[in-house]
C-alpha cells in the first residue's frame, strides 16, 4: 500500500510540472508536438490525464491530441520500461530470423510486443529498419545495438540488464 501511495504522490508531482510547463504554450497554435514531447519527458508517457491537460492548454480537442500521439511512434500511451528493446523486423533482419529472436524475447520476458514487464524493467517493441542491415538480425536495447542474433543469444543479452 505504501508503494501505491508513493507512486500517486510522484504522479501528482509530475502532473504539477506538466501544468507549469504548459503555461508557456497556452493558446499557441502549432505547439502540440513540442508540448507532448515535453510532457512525455516529465511523466515518461502520456496518460489520459496528461492528454486532457495538453488539450485544454492548447485549446484543441482531446481527439486531436490522441490522434497525434498514436500517429507518431515516439509517443507512448503506457509506461515504458527502464530498458526499451526494439526488434528490427525490416527485410534483411526478417529474412535472417528476426521473428524467431522476437519470439524468444517474448518468451523470456513474458510480454508481447508493445508491452512492459510487470517490474517495469523491460519494454518490448518491433520496428522496421534500424539501419544495421549488415548485422541482421538486430535488436536495440536503449542505445546499444546487438547484431547477428540467434534466439539462443537472447538470455545472455538480457542477463546484462538484470
Amino acid at each position: 500500500m505504501e508503494t501505491a501511495v508513493k507512486k500517486d504522490a510522484e504522479l501528482e508531482e509530475k502532473l504539477q510540472k506538466v501544468d507549469e510547463m504548459l503555461e508557456k504554450y497556452k493558446g499557441q497554435k502549432g505547439a502540440l508536438l513540442q508540448a507532448l514531447q515535453e510532457a512525455q519527458g516529465i511523466v515518461g508517457y502520456l496518460p489520459l490525464e496528461v492528454q486532457k491537460k495538453v488539450a485544454a492548454a492548447l485549446n484543441i480537442t482531446l481527439s486531436e491530441v490522441y490522434s497525434t500521439i498514436t500517429f507518431y511512434s515516439f509517443f507512448n500511451l503506457k509506461p515504458r520500461g527502464k530498458y526499451q528493446i526494439r526488434v528490427c523486423l525490416g527485410t534483411a533482419c526478417y529474412v535472417r530470423g528476426a521473428n524467431k529472436v522476437l519470439d524468444r524475447l517474448e518468451k523470456e520476458l513474458g510480454v508481447k510486443v508493445g508491452d512492459t514487464t510487470d517490474d517495469a524493467k523491460f519494454s518490448l517493441d518491433a520496428c522496421r529498419c534500424v539501419g544495421a542491415c549488415g548485422l541482421a538480425p538486430t535488436i536495440i536495447i536503449n542505445d546499444e545495438v546487438y547484431g547477428r542474433l540467434t534466439p539462443d543469444k537472447v538470455p545472455e543479452i538480457l542477463k546484462k540488464y538484470e
